[in-house]
């Protein structure tokens, strides 16, 4: 529940965020000459969140390696919280001018430095908390809070977009901005109910825990670092449906309603609460590698289906390749890396090799909306360009994930062991 919580809160922010960056942010803190440019910039400040997560994962991995699971994730949660509240207040470029954007970007990248240790801390301490033999089903719950929290920040989201336009710039934005402090509130209350995971405890009692747990596991499992960093790259599909897809349905060219787009994603999204702990436990029997080459390699041919129902208009085709991409395949991998990725690091150094790797690796998610933009191309098959690329990016992560050892019957006292370097 604490992972789940957690996990809510933070996709949450970062969906809001992502849809106002698509939808607002380019007519609310940068200058109106041309909406291109601000379309650019605004994708461009979602992309700058993901340079504070390696630091993040830098600072808060090494604490949490030193200081234990619990305390961590705590600092976590009120960073996350408060930077997001603090976007609600924000002014506008209007009435500031260039400290607007300044002071956005200041703020995701508190949201960025919280994220880079969020996640990692969360499916840590789910994992070493779990019992033998289901390690993945109880760990994919820290994604299935992934889906709540999109879910719940569209339902948010939608009405808004239905206010005048005057209106949706002037305040409606900043509306679930300020409801995140709801979800922080239940998300602390109930992270300060946890106990310290028996792992963490074992290496205390052991003198195991190491001074400087990111130095350690460069050195150690270094493999094992860049592996997950090519792994990762797996976010990319993720980052391309929810916020490039926003920005490039509702286009004049394609004109889709931006309401329209806000359903397709919460369903299929929603879906996915379902499908992700289904596709843990089967990597619970079958193993981790076979499910996570299958469902990168179907994200990486659908992502063609669900750009092409794009261009072509039709809203059923749309719904059915967006089910096709997130609820199916997206599901089989994001419900099995929070288990697959902390299983490659011994306990001693799991926080940090997890949250290193990760946000090493999302860095090219945070910038693939505006990468995206900036290869789109034109005419009917505008779309293809970034189509391939993300299909590129699947491939990439499904043969680094062929390449790492099966551990989904591996005890986790002997998970991730190491000779020192």
């Amino acid at each position: 529940m604490a992972s789940f919580l957690g996990s809510a809160l933070e996709y949450y922010d970062f969906f809001i965020y992502g849809s106002a960056a698509a939808l607002v942010f380019n007519h609310v803190f940068f200058p109106a000459e041309s909406e291109a440019v601000a379309t650019f910039a605004a994708l461009a400040t979602f992309g700058v969140g993901y340079l504070a997560r390696p630091v993040g994962g830098l600072v808060l991995g090494h604490f949490g390696d030193r200081l234990g699971r619990k305390r961590v994730l705590l600092l976590a949660l009120l960073i996350m919280g408060s930077a997001t509240l603090a976007i609600g207040f924000l002014p506008t470029y209007d009435q500031v001018g260039i400290l607007a954007p300044v002071l956005l970007v200041i703020c995701r990248l508190a949201q960025g430095f919280s994220a880079g240790g969020e996640a990692a801390g969360a499916s840590t301490l789910t994992l070493e908390h779990s019992p033998e033999g289901r390690r993945a089903f109880f760990t994919s719950f820290t994604m299935t809070g992934y889906a709540a929290g999109m879910v719940i920040a569209t339902l948010v989201f939608i009405p808004l977009t239905s206010l005048p336009q005057e209106q949706l710039l002037s305040w409606g934005w900043r509306v679930p901005f300020w409801l995140s402090v709801v979800m922080l509130f239940v998300a602390y209350f109930v992270r300060t109910k946890l106990d310290e995971t028996p792992v963490f405890e074992a290496a205390q009692e052991g003198h195991e825990v190491k001074k400087l747990p990111v130095a350690e596991v460069v050195m150690t499992q270094w493999r094992e670092v860049i592996r997950v960093i090519l792994c990762s790259l797996f976010a990319v599909a993720q980052t391309i449906f929810t916020v490039f897809g926003l920005a490039y349905a509702t286009r004049p060219e394609i004109g889709i309603e931006r309401t329209t787009m806000l359903w397709v994603s919460s369903l299929a999204i929603a879906g996915s609460i379902i499908v992700i702990p289904l596709c843990a436990r089967l990597s619970d029997r079958v193993g981790r590698r076979p499910v996570w080459i299958a469902g990168l390699t179907g994200c990486a041919v659908a992502t063609f289906g669900y750009f092409w129902a794009i261009s072509v208009g039709s809203v059923p085709l749309i719904f059915l390749a967006a089910i096709l991409l997130m609820t199916v395949f997206y599901s089989m991998v994001n419900g099995l890396w929070p288990s697959f990725f902390p299983e490659m690091f011994a306990a001693p150094v799991r926080y940090s090799g997890l949250a290193v790797g990760t946000q090493i690796g999302f860095l090219l998610a945070g910038f693939s909306p505006a990468i995206g933009w900036a290869i789109l191309g034109t005419g009917t098959n505008a779309w293809l360009s970034v189509a391939i690329f993300t299909a590129f990016c699947m491939l990439i992560a499904a043969a680094a994930g062929y390449t790492a050892r099966e551990t989904y019957r591996v005890p986790i006292d002997k998970l991730g062991r190491y000779t020192k370097a």
